[in-house]
Formats: structure tokens, sequence, C-alpha cells
């Protein structure tokens, strides 16, 4: 039988699921945003209004959230790479 998982393993688990539904909310975002500014283009407006009044509450700290982590991981990379040496 395996171990039980610890609680530092739980919680980086539950991180990465995290990112990976962040990485999916701000692709959505990306493709909603480009549909908007075509349907836009076409004098149908809703959906660009509507993307335009969640980017604050909604896209801002997802994408924020998203290149947080990157550099974070980045960092954490750097400093195994250092304290191998």
């Amino acid at each position: 039988m395996a171990e039980p998982a610890s609680p530092l393993q739980r919680l980086k688990g539950a991180i990465d699921t995290l990112l990976v539904i962040d990485v999916f909310v701000v692709i959505a975002g990306a493709c909603w945003f480009a549909v908007a500014v075509g349907l836009n283009s076409q004098h149908l407006e809703a959906p660009l209004k509507l993307f335009q009044a969640l980017w604050e509450p909604l896209f801002t700290p997802a994408i924020g959230l998203l290149m947080g982590a990157a550099l974070l991981s980045g960092a954490m990379a750097w400093w195994q790479k250092q304290v191998r040496r």
C-alpha cells in the first residue's frame, strides 16, 4: 500500500490544481476577448462589455497569479541549482 501524502505534498497538489484551473481561465479569457473584439466590429457590443466588466475582478488576478507562479517556479529552480553546487 502507498503511504499517505504528507501535508506538504497535499498542499503542493492543491496549488498545482489551482494553477491548472488558472491557466484554463486565462486561455478562455483570451479566446473570449478575441471573439468579443470580432463581434464588436460587427456592432454586437455585449460580449466585449461583459469581458470589460469581468476584467478587474476575474482576469487581472488570474493573469497575476499565473505570472507570480511562473516567477516563483523560476526562482525555486535557480535556488535548487545553487544549493546543488
